[in-house]
């Protein structure tokens, strides 16, 4: 897609420029440096983030009722930082070189996505929605190449720098809504990186458990296996405090799909949550997960 266009030049989208240069300026600075900035970025953000306060707040009260009003509000105050850290992060997986990332990076399971992958029938790399998950994308697909799941951004300079990023760095883009292309994929023995883990809306969804709270939960996970036969091999990207990372990929999973689409949809849930309560701070708490319930639209949130 093409970046310089005419109608990108109109004023509407000069801020957006101004935001575009500073991101990729900051690929070039010390990943400690950037670590500083993503946090500094939080803070100035903070004011212009109130709404999206109050649903991080929100989420936290659901998912973690043991924990007290001020634990919370120390966590919120972690994850609103983390946010801003999400727009270096995102520099990075569009701009920085293959060998500037491969000096910040571990991985841990490897053998598991190469045992998957010599199956032959196609790889269900699943992720959930971590401040990171963008540049953990870019960091795995150094090593393997991996189609990745696309949904249109609203700013539309955004949106057409990021799927000419994505574009580069992958093995192809698969639409959020295109299920032929990714059973495609999967059928000829490709990677797949895909994070089921946000709210779409009652259309195709069924309702699974999350942190104990009825979600609606995408079951696509357990059809593309059912019809391809592809092996799930979850993975979750760690940020480290000296701004390195850690990417952990997990065994295949076993006796999956079971058959029942709600036990299934669970698992996914159940594994995702497993990873956050290690990190929370690090998750993408600003998306109302609980907006669609059984008997309406945003009540959680009223």
């Amino acid at each position: 897609m093409k970046i310089f266009q005419a109608r990108y030049l109109h004023p509407k989208f000069w801020l957006s420029w101004i935001g575009l240069l500073c991101m990729r300026l900051s690929v070039y600075l010390p990943a400690k440096l950037q670590n500083l900035l993503g946090m500094l970025l939080g803070q100035i953000l903070r004011p212009f983030m109130s709404g999206r306060a109050k649903i991080v707040m929100r989420n936290l009260a659901l998912c973690f009722p043991e924990k007290t009003l001020a634990e919370r509000k120390a966590l919120a105050d972690k994850v609103l930082l983390n946010s801003g850290m999400m727009m270096i992060e995102t520099a990075i997986s569009w701009w920085a070189s293959d060998k500037q990332l491969k000096k910040r990076v571990t991985y841990q399971g490897l053998e598991h996505l190469e045992a998957a992958k010599a199956e032959g029938k196609g790889v269900v790399l699943l992720t959930g929605h971590f401040t990171s998950m963008e540049l953990g994308g870019r960091l795995i697909m150094l090593q393997t190449p991996a189609y990745v799941m696309f949904r249109h951004l609203k700013n539309p300079l955004f949106n057409a720098v990021m799927i000419r990023s994505r574009t580069h760095h992958s093995e192809g883009i698969v639409m959020r809504d295109d299920v032929r292309a990714m059973l495609r994929a999967l059928k000829k023995n490709k990677v797949v990186w895909y994070a089921p883990d946000q709210d779409f809306g009652p259309r195709n969804s069924i309702f699974a458990k999350f942190f104990g709270v009825t979600a609606a939960t995408i079951p696509a996970t357990a059809r593309m296996v059912k019809m391809t036969g592809a092996k799930v091999v979850p993975f979750v990207p760690r940020r480290n405090q000296d701004g390195s990372y850690h990417i952990e990929i997990f065994p295949a999973w076993d006796g999956y799909p079971t058959g029942n689409e709600i036990d299934d949809a669970q698992r996914v849930n159940d594994w995702i949550e497993l990873q956050i309560r290690s990190m929370p701070e690090q998750y993408f708490w600003l998306h109302r997960r609980f907006k669609t319930q059984p008997d309406g639209k945003g009540a959680l949130y009223k």
